[in-house]
């Protein structure tokens, strides 16, 4: 295990660090070097040990903890940045672009100026590139990227009430499917499962393995199983409890009772999963 620090820049999942002979605290404020040459970043853990395997040595060390001035720099990178995402949105305009501006971030050293936005297709954005640049008088990025990064990028509050995870603790998308849904019972109504994005809500795929076996467990609505008290006919379940209701008709009564899934036998092609077969390919195309 490798001990590393957590460094989250604006905008962007989380990088690991190595803290050298630095105390560090969480919320700090430091400098590093990256790919785009010095950067400003937030420590969200300052002693976290990770898989070996998950890290690409050697780790690249932090330079400084940030001072005052390193701090002054970015709060006026900060206030400059509604004047730029105006400027930059009247440019648009004035080039008929079809895209959609959803940020503004100025690095560290003052040298350059990335604009992300999303659009639906590629936009030729040659010419507003160069009237930001005689603008700004500084180099211009600009970085499209897809709906799932806005809703990163611009945050928000999620069905469940919390700030949506893409914002908040997800380092990297995973993979979602409408067979995650599937799994756990859920209906498959749009609304009920995507998340601000419009895509299925990332969510889905952390207790998809639990109920994934579940199913493979439990029989599907209305098979026909075995129960210590005769035959029946499969009602209802609850994979959480591993419960299966079932409907026993017996001399001409009806009656329902609730056994362990593991005390009931059904054929082989009945479980819930067998349901599902077939279907990932469908799922995947959906959750793109």
């Amino acid at each position: 295990m490798a001990k590393v620090v957590v460094i989250k820049f604006r905008s962007t999942k989380p990088y690991y660090f190595s803290a050298g002979d630095l105390e560090l605290k969480k919320g700090q404020g430091v400098v590093v070097e990256t790919s785009r040459g010095l950067d400003y970043g937030i420590v969200i853990d300052p002693a976290r040990e990770v898989p070996d395997d998950s890290i690409t040595p050697p780790l690249k060390p932090i330079l400084r903890i940030a001072t005052p001035q390193d701090e002054e720099v970015v709060k006026r990178h900060e206030e400059r940045r509604s004047e730029a995402m105006k400027v930059c949105r009247e440019k648009i305009e004035k080039h008929n672009l079809v895209m959609k501006l959803i940020d503004c971030e100025f690095t560290f050293d003052g040298s350059k100026v990335i604009f992300t936005f999303t659009a639906e297709k590629r936009v030729d954005f040659r010419e507003l590139v160069k009237d930001l640049a005689s603008y700004f008088h500084m180099r211009i990025e600009l970085r499209q990227v897809g709906i799932r990064d806005e809703s990163r990028i611009l945050g928000g509050i999620a069905p469940c009430g919390r700030v949506c995870c893409c914002a908040e603790c997800l380092p990297d998308f995973k993979k979602v499917s409408v067979k995650m849904a599937k799994n756990q019972g859920l209906s498959l109504n749009p609304g009920k499962i995507s998340g601000l994005c419009g895509r299925l809500m990332c969510c889905l795929s952390y207790e998809d393995e639990y109920y994934a076996d579940a199913c493979k467990k439990m029989p599907k609505i209305g098979a026909t199983v075995s129960t210590p008290e005769g035959k029946g006919t499969v009602v209802s379940f609850n994979m959480l409890k591993m419960n299966v209701r079932v409907k026993i008709e017996r001399d001409g009564d009806v009656f329902y009772r609730d056994f362990a899934a593991a005390d009931i036998k059904f054929k082989k092609g009945q479980s819930g999963a067998d349901d599902d077969k077939g279907d990932d390919a469908a799922d995947d195309k959906i959750s793109d």
